[in-house]
């Protein structure tokens, strides 16, 4: 990717200002029956006061955008600040069929329809309103946000070299 960047100076630095958007890095969560599933996150933003909703964006055929789509419910746990651990864990990603919270405390409550991780800074359970299928590589779910906490500590804040990479 860096040789194609550098052969088009336009592309490049295209690349540098999008980078340098300031965005999170979150847990996206979702649950069906008894299937549920994360990933790392990191193009979450607001996206309306009244009533409160999020916009997340998701690549093309992440495991998690059926889960979504049929419990019509997200979760979005944000990560503070030197969170190594639940990073690493859903930074890769998760093998199908895998419970990728075993082993991690969880927010417990039975009328929540998305898994909350208890070690994070902040979290929102949200009710999806719309599910927006882009014409680019990435889709865009927009959820109601029904519940939330800020627990404690600061955010991850991630800036990117290039904006046409993770």
């Amino acid at each position: 990717m860096q040789n194609k960047l550098q052969e088009d100076p336009v592309k490049e630095s295209i690349g540098q200002a999008i980078g340098r958007i300031p965005s999170g890095l979150f847990v996206l969560t979702a649950q069906n029956d008894e299937q549920r599933t994360g990933m790392l996150a990191s193009w979450v933003q607001q996206t309306c006061f009244e009533p409160p909703m999020v916009s997340v964006a998701v690549a093309k055929g992440r495991p998690i955008m059926p889960l979504i789509s049929e419990a019509r419910h997200f979760g979005v746990c944000q990560l503070p600040l030197d969170e190594k651990i639940i990073m690493r864990k859903f930074a890769n990603g998760c093998k199908p069929g895998e419970d990728p919270f075993l082993g991690f405390e969880m927010k417990s409550n039975s009328t929540w329809s998305a898994p909350i991780l208890a070690n994070v800074m902040s979290y929102m359970v949200c009710e999806l309103v719309c599910h927006i299928d882009v014409e680019g590589d990435h889709d865009l779910f927009i959820g109601k946000v029904c519940k939330g906490e800020f627990i404690a500590g600061e955010p991850y804040v991630h800036l990117r070299k290039n904006g046409f990479t993770y």
